[in-house]
């Protein structure tokens, strides 16, 4: 059998990649959607940072690039 052309390839992996990035978008808005949750249950970010073990900015930075997207996604007033 004889290999695929290396276009054919490049066309195969900029399509798996594209679809990669679709589902880590999605995955990451699951999570920010979790971590808002956790600051309705616990009441800030910093509480939901120390029951997961990360740094609050790392909660903070996932919540707000969730709400950027959700704001542009319905045409709302972004914070840029």
């Amino acid at each position: 059998m004889e290999p695929k052309p290396w276009r054919a390839r490049i066309r195969d992996t900029d399509e798996l990649l594209e679809r990669l990035n679709r589902l880590a978008s999605r995955v990451a808005d699951r999570r920010a959607e979790a971590l808002l949750d956790g600051v309705k249950e616990l009441g800030t970010v910093a509480d939901v940072a120390r029951d997961r073990g990360v740094s609050w900015n790392a909660v903070d930075k996932a919540i707000k690039k969730y709400e950027r997207k959700k704001a542009a996604d319905t045409g709302g007033p972004t914070t840029e």
